[in-house]
């Protein structure tokens, strides 16, 4: 047991809230905390992923849930000090739940607080001591092999047995739901429209690899070997999705549509139609997750004359390969991930491309991104100083999104500073760049509104040397066989490529259920920042996003490979939860400002 004297103070500290807490002295428990504080709980004692600001709204918190929601038999397990901040973990448990969190004090007070639900108590996970013996020996013997009941549940899910949860779509976000579901005991059935598992990533275009590191990529429960490579190219991506889909046994429905939603009126859950390889079906699910990725329908400008273009005309989710361009002249309109990506690729196979930058874009390198953002949690070196991305999930998780800026702010300073050159050579060529409204870089611009960045794998060498042509301004029209600008440019185009974006996730509910639900619901991402494309007032936490919504039995699920792991957890307890029947009150469930 380590008695250094951070250690010591942090168990100090736990014991006078442990105290507090059980006389049920919530004023007394805050004032344990500094003035700016902040509790961070993902669902342990709010059944909702909800961030706590000031001594206020902390007590607020405890006041407004159950008591038997307060932590209690509180062990601190380990504690560090640095920048005069001593970081402390814990571990607690409540009448639901075993919690792991995270503490921060400075000079003796609370500066933030993570709360996590790791398991409920009375439904543990069947894993190490708890796995399953997977045979049966002696005289009662099943005639029944593993296959033999495996291919009975196959054939029986959805069609004589109904899904407690049906999950819409079947990229990495579904996949790993149902994963977290499958280990929970919850009867989960994923649907997709492609073919096979992984095709997701299989049917985009030739070049493409995943722009965020392996370390920051794993999927639940089953980690990518130590050999697989940094930078996963899309289709060892989609073999893994696929491989991963059969190993975790999860009752996976290819070829299958959902063709419409509507909330059972005779019951709790949902009556849902989709068409499996031709033939409709009707499932009667209780909950309803849309894990369509944290992106809503693709978002295609209605051009004047796109109806008189001789050419094609994709919208970037649709792009074919830049090998059917050859020789040829393609207009990307956008300026960001996939304008890039997809730009390279012209080049790569021969096309002219010219990219049409309508608004600044953040670019960071991607070894700088490793260096200074993701290196200390996600990498050879964090894995060496003992942070596994488990870990390194939750310490990410245990800042405030309301100070995550600042903490981001002088990374990128830094950024700018050793990367002077490379931005030097892209403002020489006409690029427009930012970093952020309030210079917080690429994470925060991804939180607040999804899009308006580039992690810069080679594509910005091509822009600053012009082998990709850049051209500036909105789009006024399409002629027969160009692309003219608002100041009158006309951009000579053979194909027209739309990196335009999306919508809202919440455009999946209007085209699945209906405008009215998805109004209901309203804007899923975002964080009421005031910045840029993510309108006020402040959240505190995504918008929707893996938590209750507005519309009862309704789940959004997505995002990054790191989110859709990490979060997976507390949308699979939350949904274990209610499929057991165990109470759970909703502290704060977020109100709808804004439909789109």
């Amino acid at each position: 047991m380590p008695d250094n004297d951070w250690f010591l103070q942090a168990r100090s500290w736990f014991h006078s809230l442990q105290i507090a807490l059980e006389a049920g002295d919530a004023p007394a428990a805050v004032q344990l905390f500094s003035e700016e504080c902040y509790w961070r709980d993902l669902a342990s004692m709010t059944w909702n992923l909800h961030t706590s600001e000031g001594r206020d709204g902390i007590e607020k918190m405890l006041l407004g849930v159950e008591r038997g929601a307060w932590p209690r038999n509180i062990e601190v397990t380990s504690a560090q000090e640095a920048d005069g901040v001593i970081e402390a973990w814990y571990t607690f448990e409540n009448d639901a739940f075993n919690g792991l969190g995270l503490l921060r004090l400075r000079d003796g007070k609370a500066w933030t607080l993570l709360s996590t639900a790791q398991g409920l108590r009375k439904f543990p996970e069947p894993a190490g001591p708890r796995r399953e013996l997977g045979a049966e020996h002696g005289v009662a013997m099943s005639k029944e092999n593993w296959l033999d009941r495996r291919t009975a549940q196959q054939q029986s899910l959805g069609i004589t047995d109904q899904p407690y949860t049906l999950i819409v779509g079947g990229g990495q976000g579904g996949i790993g739901l149902a994963a977290r579901l499958k280990r929970m005991g919850v009867p989960a059935l994923v649907i997709d429209r492609h073919p096979r598992p992984g095709d997701q990533w299989r049917s985009r275009y030739h070049s493409l690899a995943l722009h965020d590191p392996v370390w920051y990529d794993h999927m639940p429960y089953i980690d990518f070997p130590d050999h697989w490579p940094v930078f996963t190219p899309k289709d060892k991506m989609g073999d893994w999705l696929e491989s991963y889909t059969k190993l975790m046994e999860l009752d996976y429905w290819s070829l299958t549509e959902a063709t419409s939603a509507r909330q059972d009126p005779e019951g709790e859950g949902w009556i849902v139609e989709v068409v499996r390889d031709g033939v409709p079906l009707t499932l009667r699910p209780t909950q309803l997750v849309l894990a369509t990725g944290m992106s809503g329908i693709p978002n295609i400008p209605q051009y004047p004359g796109a109806e008189i273009f001789k050419g094609e005309q994709n919208h970037s989710s649709k792009h074919p390969g830049g090998e059917r361009y050859a020789g040829k002249n393609v207009v990307v309109i956008g300026a960001n991930n996939s304008a890039h990506d997809i730009c390279a690729d012209l080049v790569q196979n021969g096309a002219k491309s010219t990219m049409v930058q309508r608004s600044s874009t953040h670019i960071v390198r991607s070894e700088s991104l490793m260096k200074h953002v993701l290196g200390g949690l996600y990498s050879e070196e964090a894995l060496a100083a003992g942070i596994d991305h488990n870990k390194a999930d939750l310490i990410f998780a245990s800042i405030p999104y309301k100070v995550l800026p600042e903490f981001h702010k002088p990374v990128f300073e830094k950024i700018q500073q050793e990367d002077a050159q490379f931005y030097k050579s892209l403002e020489d060529a006409g690029f427009e760049l930012d970093f952020g409204d309030d210079g917080s870089g690429l994470f925060l611009k991804y939180l607040r509104r999804g899009s308006g960045y580039y992690i810069n794998i080679g594509a910005s060498e091509l822009v600053a040397d012009g082998s990709i042509a850049l051209a500036h301004g909105e789009v006024s029209h399409l002629t027969e066989e160009s692309v003219v600008l608002a100041d009158g440019t006309r951009l000579p185009a053979d194909a027209v490529v739309y990196a335009t974006g999306y919508g809202s996730m919440n455009g999946w509910a209007a085209k699945l259920i209906s405008q009215e639900v998805a109004d209901e619901v309203g804007k899923c991402w975002g964080l009421g920042s005031g910045t840029a494309k993510d309108p006020g007032p402040w959240q505190g936490e995504l918008r929707n996003m893996w938590k209750p919504t507005k519309v009862k039995n309704l789940w959004f699920h997505g995002g990054n490979l790191h989110q859709s792991r990490h979060y997976s957890k507390y949308l699979g307890l939350q949904i274990k939860a209610r499929y057991e029947g165990i109470g759970t009150p909703v502290y704060a469930l977020a109100e709808t400002y804004h439909q789109s």
